[in-house]
């Protein structure tokens, strides 16, 4: 995470340690000296992704189409240079460092919190003076980096140290990111994502011997000098004392300096006149205040050490290297083969936070934005508890005798003080015969698993029983169901407007780009859509972590944001759904969606009739009304407005977004169904007859891959039944 100040003391104070590089040149120069090693930069993507999120708009949730656009762009930029890219990310967050973790946290929160007072009162978007991540970007980014065929790699510790000693390992033209820490690493050379014009591939190199020299330091002072500043293991409460006694020594040279300048060049000053050794270092150690950890200073040294490097500050026996030890003896799950894919899979990207439940049985997630004087809808912790609770079920129930351990959580929401972590119960998912066998999930192959698979990972949101329904809809479709379908259940304020919001947003974002996106204007931001939109990507990450237990019953490709999300759009959707526009209005439109929407619909609706909840209608007021013509009366999209939406149910999903083409037989008589399960209350048969015939949009459904014989009722038994 850095030490605080050192950056842009680095700026100010040692221009002659910021040097513009031409990463082209770097990378041919590579070519020349090394003909048989491409050349490779190594990327701290924690430290990237602030920066990669370039789309306006950021608070709506998310504009995940162009931010996957413009990570293909910078991409494309080395890759044109020859230049070979390999992201990091942190996987972990070290015991050592979560005093650390908690006080951002607490930091973010605020941040949030005046965030939302800015959207309630001004009700737009403040400016990027303000700006936060858009809830769980770092853990799509990596997905999406994956999914463009980037090597992408989850770190076993923190990111830091791993894309240091990868740098230094593979021989790398360098580092990219914005981490001060990489200033002390004795590794490649360091490159500014900051300072980086993508264009011309030019950007500024920190040069660690330049600093060296104007602080009047070597190298191997430098992690010493960190530590001493203050870093993620040494705190900076423990060193003012110190600091202040290296001031008395050192009065500052100039009087522009800022207190932190003087306390760099005072503390450099300090190092500078100690011997270089064990007993200098143990010295140091009983002068600090480091209270019951007298090695404290010795671990943040040794923080910074790389595999094969040694330090005179630290004799070979008084440390405790770090390296990439397997921390299987002390793991939550003992079937070594198991635990051996699971550590694979969470190298490579491939699974979510599986790894870390059976390491250490530890999780956290970071702040969301979400709405804390929103009382109506609980922090997105506790709405995805009980799902995460049946997969700790599924990881950690099988071979323990029924002595199932528990999880601590790190979640971050509204009253949880984060002074400790909070301890979580696996419970079973409602599954005939209890959780299932993890190595059969993991193992086994057949369709009899597949099955099971994927019932074990509805299970998790207590849907297994739409299996049928839902195996019919296009994967993506099937998680955004799953997930809006479960949050209707949890939380009960939510409406029939929400829900109308949500599916017209799945249907209208397919087929729009993402420049069309980009031009999307929003003259007012809804804060509670806000709120609503984050806490849906955070679902989104549930859906991979049930994905992940349960054997991959989805392609995780399939449960990404920018499959069925994007911020701007369901700000729109929302408002418009609110304001009680038509059908007509909420789907732009497009006749051909009207059926897919009202079959969506009761699906979600199928779900919650089942757990004995009924969608009400609650809307909410006007929010925003963009431009848009009106158009022209259309019976189709007529119909009473009503207080709750519980229709019957005839398994209509077969017709919409299959995974494969299907049959297209039999379309008017499929659209006869759907015609009198719309108007048969107020329509006479006849009447109805007339009406389907002279309907223009037949010709166009005949066309469409939204119909699919299966669902067709035969016209002989449509006659007699009807």
């Amino acid at each position: 995470m850095g030490i605080k100040g050192l950056q842009g003391f680095v700026t100010r104070v040692c221009p002659d340690a910021c040097r513009t590089v031409d990463l082209k040149e770097v990378a041919e120069k590579h070519r020349i000296d090394h003909p048989d090693i491409p050349p490779v930069i190594v990327v701290d993507a924690m430290s990237c992704v602030r920066h990669w999120y370039t789309p306006e708009s950021w608070v709506c949730g998310g504009q995940w189409r162009e931010y996957l656009a413009n990570l293909e762009a910078f991409i494309k930029a080395f890759t044109a240079a020859g230049i070979t890219l390999v992201f990091y990310f942190d996987g972990v967050v070290e015991e050592k460092k979560r005093d650390e973790w908690i006080k951002r946290r607490w930091q973010n929160y605020k941040e949030i919190a005046a965030l939302f007072q800015f959207v309630k009162t001004h009700r737009k978007q403040p400016g990027r003076g303000m700006f936060v991540l858009p809830s769980a970007l770092p853990t799509f980014t990596r997905y999406a980096l994956k999914s463009l065929g980037q090597k992408t790699v989850c770190t076993l510790q923190e990111a830091d140290f791993e894309v240091a000693a990868y740098g230094l390992q593979h021989n790398c033209i360098g580092i990219l990111g914005q981490d001060s820490d990489y200033l002390i690493y004795n590794t490649s050379p360091y490159f500014s994502i900051e300072k980086l014009c993508l264009d011309k591939l030019v950007t500024v190199m920190y040069c660690r011997e330049a600093l060296c020299r104007a602080l009047g330091l070597s190298m191997t002072h430098l992690p010493l000098f960190a530590c001493l500043l203050g870093n993620d293991v040494v705190p900076e409460s423990l060193l003012e004392g110190f600091w202040s006694k290296c001031l008395a020594t050192c009065p500052p040279k100039n009087k522009s300096y800022n207190r932190r300048t003087n306390v760099i060049l005072a503390v450099a000053n300090y190092i500078s006149r100690i011997p270089c050794s064990y007993s200098s270092l143990k010295h140091l150690e009983a002068m600090l205040p480091l209270g019951s950890d007298k090695t404290l200073l010795l671990k943040g040294m040794e923080s910074y050490l790389l595999p094969g490097q040694q330090s005179p500050w630290i004799p070979p026996s008084a440390g405790h290297l770090k390296t990439f030890s397997d921390v299987g003896e002390t793991a939550m799950c003992q079937d070594k083969e198991i635990f051996q894919l699971a550590k694979e899979q969470h190298i490579q990207s491939e699974n979510y936070v599986i790894f870390n439940i059976l390491s250490s049985g530890v999780i956290e997630c970071s702040n969301s934005l979400e709405d804390d004087r929103d009382t109506e809808i609980p922090g997105q912790a506790l709405i995805f508890r009980p799902a995460r609770q049946h997969v700790y079920s599924v990881l950690l129930e099988s071979g323990k005798g029924g002595a199932c351990p528990s999880v601590k959580e790190w979640f971050v929401y509204f009253g949880n003080p984060l002074q400790q972590p909070e301890v979580i119960q696996p419970v079973q998912p409602p599954l005939p015969g209890g959780t299932p066998n993890l190595k059969t999930l993991w193992f086994a192959k057949g369709p009899e698993v597949e099955k099971q698979r994927y019932s074990t990972f509805l299970a998790c949101f207590h849907l297994q029983d739409l299996m049928e329904e839902l195996q019919a809809l296009e994967a993506p479709v099937a998680g955004f169901c799953c997930l809006v379908a479960y949050l209707m259940l949890q939380v009960h304020s939510l409406s029939l407007e929400d829900l109308n919001a949500f599916v017209a947003l799945v249907l209208c974002l397919r087929g729009k780009s993402a420049s069309q996106l980009e031009r999307l204007q929003l003259m007012e931001v809804d804060s509670r859509a806000v709120h609503l939109g984050a806490v849906f990507i955070r679902g989104l990450t549930t859906l991979l972590m049930a994905n992940s237990a349960c054997g991959f019953p989805f392609r995780m490709e399939d449960l990404m944001p920018w499959k069925v999300f994007d911020g701007k759009l369901f700000q729109e959707k929302y408002q418009r759904s609110h304001q009680s526009c038509s059908v007509e209005e909420l789907l732009e439109g497009n006749e051909s969606l009207y059926t897919p929407f009202q079959n969506l619909k009761s699906l979600i609706c199928k779900a919650c009739t089942a757990k004995k909840r009924t969608i009400q209608s609650r809307p909410r007021g006007k929010g925003f009304v963009t431009g848009t013509q009106q158009r022209e009366f259309n019976p189709r999209f007529q119909q009473a407005h009503r207080s709750s939406f519980v229709p019957p149910y005839h398994n209509q999903m077969r017709g919409f977004l299959w995974r494969s083409p299907q049959p297209q037989g039999k379309n008017f008589v499929c659209i006869w169904n759907s015609l009198y399960q719309q108007y048969n209350s107020s329509v006479s048969l006849c009447s109805l007859c007339s009406y389907a015939c002279s309907y223009p949009v037949l010709a166009a459904f005949s066309s469409k891959p939204f119909i699919s014989s299966s669902c067709v009722v035969p016209l002989a038994e449509t006659n007699s039944t009807r």
